[in-house]
């Protein structure tokens, strides 16, 4: 038989729960993370991409990064520039890399599709362009002026200049935005440790009692020789003049006397020129000029402190290019007639006839030999013959040139190479064998 069991009862039916507030939440959250996730991944994909790969720049350039410019305004100046592609990408990844605040200001070369991290590389590094600028030994502080002066990369003037000799001969290294007085005062700086140093290994008993005093001596010796090695006999002679109450006789001080810090003389010496007394004339005063007649290097500042025992008192130029030292006159006479034998000064007898070359006996030459002494007299002043010397191919350095026989004659020049002019004729003075 059909029909419903009286027995079976059917069970309720549950009603469906429906989600939290809470639950739609969170799964909402999760999409929107999901979304942003992605979202953020592909921008830093995108960030790294322009980071990493080659930029805009189709050439090389130069350009120059401001100081006090914050890391968003460095982004944005490149990003102008041409440099980097986004501005905003190069200064985020400089605050994830821990670069911001470690770009340096300067004057940097990008190359041509340089890759942004690249970029940022290089201003981090600090290796910005750089210029130079020398000043040889031996330089006046004027001329040393006037090259700082002439450079166009320096800004601003030189307000306060320093005095003869407070500059360090050297190459100094600097970057665009540089002031000429800021170079001027490192300059200074460095001459004045360079001294300090120097002077702290000095010998005792040199006769000279302060640094300033080196610095003097020092620029002489700087003046008379170019031949690096004789630097300590050449301060030594000076040393040696200075105790025995000797002038000092170096015709650098005459010519400085005359041009000051110009450095060079458009004229050969005259007797003249010798006997003419000015504060610096070390022929017509005793012992140092009232301060240096250009900027030693330290080479000479050391001969000047740690010089060679020696008697030596003279010295003349021996045709190679050097000097022949001597203690004693008559030594010193004969240092000087075999400078005048040497192949080239035997010219100087046959200009002397026409009254072209002053007077070739050794006791009338006002420059290559000293008058008789008196044994009585405390020695007579001696002057001494110099040697060209060339600091540098742009310096402007004095000639050194014998001395005349009669007042405002010329200096004869005798350099190997050079010519006489004996009447109406030209002698060459014949170039000097090399020695054996």
């Amino acid at each position: 038989m059909t029909g419903s069991d009286p027995t079976r009862v059917s069970a309720p039916k549950m009603p469906r729960q429906r989600a939290s507030a809470v639950t739609r939440v969170l799964g909402a959250l999760f999409l929107l993370a999901l979304v942003l996730g992605l979202g953020a991944a592909g921008a830093a994909f995108y960030a790294y991409d322009a980071f990493t790969k080659p930029g805009p720049l189709a050439a090389n350039k130069v350009f120059m990064i401001d100081k006090g410019l914050s890391t968003p305004e460095i982004g944005a100046a490149l990003e102008k520039a041409g440099i980097v592609s986004n501005g905003r990408i190069f200064a985020a990844a400089a605050w994830a890399t821990g670069q911001k605040g470690h770009l340096r200001a300067g004057e940097y070369e990008f190359v041509s599709a340089m890759p942004m991290n690249d970029v940022m590389d290089l201003i981090a590094s600090g290796k910005s362009i750089t210029y130079k600028i020398s000043v040889p030994e031996g330089f006046t502080t004027d001329m040393a002026l006037a090259r700082v002066a002439e450079n166009d990369v320096l800004t601003g003037d030189v307000t306060s200049p320093p005095p003869e000799g407070a500059i360090m001969p050297d190459t100094y290294v600097f970057e665009r935005g540089a002031t000429r007085q800021q170079l001027i005062d490192h300059m200074t700086m460095a001459e004045k440790k360079m001294v300090d140093e120097v002077w702290a290994t000095r010998k005792a008993g040199l006769g000279i009692d302060t640094p300033e005093q080196a610095v003097i001596l020092a620029s002489i010796v700087e003046k008379e020789t170019g031949v690096p090695e004789e630097r300590g006999e050449i301060a030594s002679v000076f040393l040696n003049r200075l105790k025995k109450g000797m002038r000092l006789q170096s015709d650098p001080t005459i010519i400085y006397g005359i041009v000051g810090g110009k450095g060079k003389l458009d004229r050969p010496l005259t007797k003249t020129d010798i006997t003419t007394p000015t504060p610096y004339n070390t022929y017509t005063i005793k012992g140092l000029p009232p301060g240096p007649i250009a900027n030693p290097g330290r080479a000479a500042l050391e001969a000047v402190v740690n010089p060679p025992d020696t008697t030596y008192l003279y010295f003349v130029a021996d045709g190679t290019g050097g000097h022949a030292f001597a203690s004693t006159l008559e030594e010193h006479n004969r240092n000087v007639a075999k400078w005048r034998n040497l192949a080239g000064n035997s010219a100087t007898a046959l200009a002397a006839e026409t009254g072209e070359a002053g007077q070739a006996d050794a006791g009338s030459s006002a420059t290559d030999v000293p008058e008789p002494q008196s044994a009585t007299l405390p020695p007579m002043d001696t002057p001494v013959v110099q040697q060209d010397q060339t600091a540098d191919a742009t310096a402007t350095q004095p000639d050194r040139t014998t001395a005349p026989a009669e007042a405002d004659a010329p200096v004869l020049d005798l350099k190997p190479g050079s010519v006489i002019a004996a009447g109406d004729t030209l002698i060459p003075v014949p170039k000097l064998k090399p020695r054996r």
